[in-house]
């Protein structure tokens, strides 16, 4: 019984905030529940609120240690204030700047723009056809969780998204709240479809000490059934 409870003890527990991409919520993050719910570690979502769903905004609660999941766009839609008290940050399919500088970035400028003409004129539902196909690519779309194109678009996530995409065309670097000390691990998607390769090396050099994971074959949806158990043990290891 003692061993029992010195082990118990010794036990590390995390509380961990996720923040999904653009288009999607929180049930992109619904393949991670059980493996937390296993290790009694609590697990809230930060919602946008494009759609059916309202905003959300979760914060930090109670002692265990501080673990983030970011999707994407995520790690630039997170409060500051949670982020920079973040002690694990995994960084899924992500990015410090979006579009590269140059001409590498000029279709990616483009199609940004092209994106938000549609959701100006509502061309909603082929817009989020297409971009599904992409972020699933090149896995069945059909394996992806829905994201906010199952449900009614109201005004204000029209408007949402719309910021939305201003913020990837914008962001240049990591947020200015990203924390030094904490613990990163990058996911990366070895046929990210979303992810311009040379955004995902500059999120490397960024992050020159961090763990990462490369899928290849993958797509930008990282639709690999492992992945969750993956990215909670690499949490339950860290020290």
């Amino acid at each position: 019984m003692m061993g029992i409870t010195a082990a118990a003890a010794m036990t590390t527990h995390w509380q961990l905030l996720t923040m999904h991409g653009w288009g999607s919520d929180h049930r992109a993050w619904n393949g991670f529940r059980r493996g937390c719910e296993l290790r009694g570690w609590p697990l809230r979502c930060i919602e946008r609120g494009y759609g059916r769903f309202p905003a959300t905004q979760p914060k930090w609660d109670g002692p265990n240690r501080r673990a983030l999941l970011l999707n994407s766009l995520g790690m630039h839609l997170v409060p500051p204030q949670i982020l920079a008290t973040a002690e694990a940050v995994v960084l899924l399919a992500s990015f410090g700047r979006f579009v590269p500088a140059g001409g590498a970035g000029r279709p990616l400028s483009q199609a940004l723009r092209r994106m938000d003409e549609r959701l100006a004129g509502g061309e909603l539902q082929q817009l989020f056809t297409d971009f599904r196909a992409r972020v699933a690519q090149p896995q069945p779309v059909e394996l992806l969780p829905p994201g906010v194109e199952d449900g009614p678009l109201q005004a204000q996530g029209i408007s949402d998204l719309r910021q939305d995409l201003e913020l990837l065309a914008s962001c240049s670097g990591l947020p200015q709240a990203f924390p030094p000390s904490a613990a990163v691990l990058l996911v990366e998607a070895g046929q990210d479809q979303i992810v311009h390769p040379l955004s995902r090396k500059a999120l490397r050099l960024a992050l020159p000490h961090a763990t990462v994971l490369s899928l290849d074959g993958i797509g930008h949806g990282l639709m690999v059934p492992s992945l969750p158990a993956q990215v909670l043990q690499w949490i339950e290891e860290l020290r």
